[in-house]
């Protein structure tokens, strides 16, 4: 088992440490709310960090989920963030979805450090964290990943490198994407079966198990006809991601014409009021 670190206990890393623990091995957490950290330690055990660098410190891998570039880069850089504490050959596996940029910019400061780093960002939501079933997509050198890789089993479903640092992050603009236009279609065929007369339980007992079946039709359509949107990936967190697959998508000249709709349909939500309901409330803009 090993000495690990989990920076950033939000809604996905919580769950995540706690996996770590429970495989064995020995974790310490930091999270800037210092509170939620003191809230792990008394349910699960390890230790707190007060800085990402404390929490470090020691530490063979280091994990961090946190929310966007620049939280990444305070978690790192500086005195006291977690690379200023990390020894030669340990590795940082970031599991925040971010940009490529970030991920080859960090990749290269952890190498001047001798620190392995691999950008590793997760699919599965909150209920694949809290059972372990997640996605994780991961870029970096084959040497590191193969190290890395059986810690991140404590909570991944698979763990698949796609090449160097920065296919990770690349690898879920693509699952982003994908999600994306699955929830507009689901949105539409259920809005369009409200105002047709059709029982929207029976449309999908009937549909489900054909071609249009789906994650999101199996996990969300329930809640979606009962109008209910507390659950999963929030709003606003989609689309900083969109705009981080839109950012790109101009960089490498790729065209993204239905994620640029999709996307201009979560800022409507988010007009609505919608910015922490979870992404199944673009069916919300359908019905008025």
């Amino acid at each position: 088992m090993a000495k690990v670190a989990f920076l950033g206990l939000g809604v996905m890393g919580y769950p995540m440490a706690a996996h770590l623990r429970r495989a064995g091995h020995a974790v310490t957490v930091y999270n800037r709310t210092t509170a939620k950290a003191e809230a792990w330690v008394a349910e699960h055990g390890g230790t707190l960090g007060k800085t990402p660098a404390e929490a470090a410190a020691g530490a063979e891998y280091v994990m961090s989920c946190v929310g966007n570039d620049d939280d990444l880069r305070q978690v790192c850089k500086g005195a006291d963030g977690a690379f200023a504490a990390m020894a030669s050959g340990t590795v940082f596996a970031d599991h925040t979805t971010a940009s490529a940029t970030v991920a080859r910019e960090l990749y290269g400061a952890a190498a001047d450090l001798g620190i392995g780093f691999v950008d590793a960002p997760v699919s599965g939501g909150q209920a694949g964290a809290e059972s372990g079933q997640l996605a994780v997509m991961c870029g970096g050198d084959a040497e590191v990943f193969d190290r890395v890789a059986p810690v991140l089993d404590a909570y991944a479903k698979s763990c698949l490198r796609l090449g160097d640092v920065g296919a990770g992050q690349m690898a879920k603009m693509c699952n982003q994407i994908a999600v994306a236009g699955v929830v507009q279609g689901l949105s539409e065929a259920l809005s369009f079966a409200e105002k047709a007369g059709l029982d929207g339980r029976a449309l999908v007992a009937a549909i489900s198990a054909g071609a249009a079946g789906s994650w999101q039709m199996d996990n969300r359509s329930e809640t979606m006809l009962d109008d209910h949107f507390d659950y999963g990936f929030a709003v606003d967190l989609m689309r900083k991601d969109l705009g981080i697959c839109l950012e790109t998508a101009s960089e490498i000249g790729a065209s993204l014409p239905v994620t640029t709709l999709i996307d201009g349909f979560y800022k409507d939500v988010q007009e609505m009021g919608g910015g922490r309901w979870d992404t199944s409330s673009l069916i919300k803009r359908l019905r008025g």
